[in-house]
């Protein structure tokens, strides 16, 4: 029976968990996920638990922060004026913004405080600085 090799596709079903069991994705209930290993598609540390796994089957893996979306960054924490956010907006804990850098790049922001004058947005991905648990399985390799 083959095993899950570098550059293989493949097709696997996964539910991800913080450390406390709070589940922040899954494919439950959806198709399967399909990615070329080694591509860069998925974090470090997802593809590398895949490795070697053969078809049916299932475990579960612990992925470091630095393996996953890394440490939090805090330049990516800023407090901005509420008068620099668009005038129709009623900013609120949990909202996302879109920013674009000088050059066109746009960053994702998401607010995480609101306070009378001013918001503090974090440009740090969501799961940033957290240790992931993933329980996976391989339906497929192609």
């Amino acid at each position: 029976m083959s095993q899950v090799k570098e550059n293989n596709t493949v097709k696997v079903h996964y539910t991800g968990k913080l450390a406390d069991g709070q589940i922040f994705d899954t494919s439950e209930g959806k198709e399967p996920i399909e990615f070329v290993l080694g591509q860069g598609q998925l974090i470090s540390g997802f593809e590398q638990g895949l490795i070697d796994m053969k078809v049916n089957e299932k475990k579960t893996i612990t992925i470091a922060k630095e393996e996953a979306y890394g440490e939090v960054n805090d330049q990516l924490i800023q407090e901005v004026n509420k008068s620099d956010l668009p005038q129709d907006m009623e900013p609120k804990v949990g909202i996302g913004l879109v920013s674009k850098s000088p050059e066109g790049q746009e960053m994702n922001l998401m607010i995480v405080e609101v306070k009378d004058k001013s918001v503090v947005i974090d440009g740090n991905h969501p799961l940033a600085g957290k240790e992931l648990v993933f329980d996976l399985e391989v339906v497929a390799i192609i």
